[in-house]
């Protein structure tokens, strides 16, 4: 997503009835580099559902001026 490398992905709960949702997001530019991991306690059905809410909650965080506090 332009200078950033998001990273969506899903975890199975203990139980494995349901999926967790997270993302990374890796910026290198220069000399100056970072990477900060999102993890989620909303719990999902289906992986799919995880994998989307990962991928919107990174393009959200890249892309917005002012993202909203995860």
């Amino acid at each position: 997503m332009g200078l950033f490398v998001v990273s969506p992905a899903t975890h199975p709960t203990d139980c494995g009835r349901f999926f967790r949702a997270s993302f990374s997001v890796r910026r290198a530019q220069g000399n100056g580099s970072y990477c900060r991991v999102f993890r989620f306690d909303k719990t999902f059905a289906l992986r799919e559902a995880a994998r989307i809410f990962a991928v919107t909650q990174g393009w959200l965080q890249t892309w917005m001026r002012h993202p909203p506090v995860c």
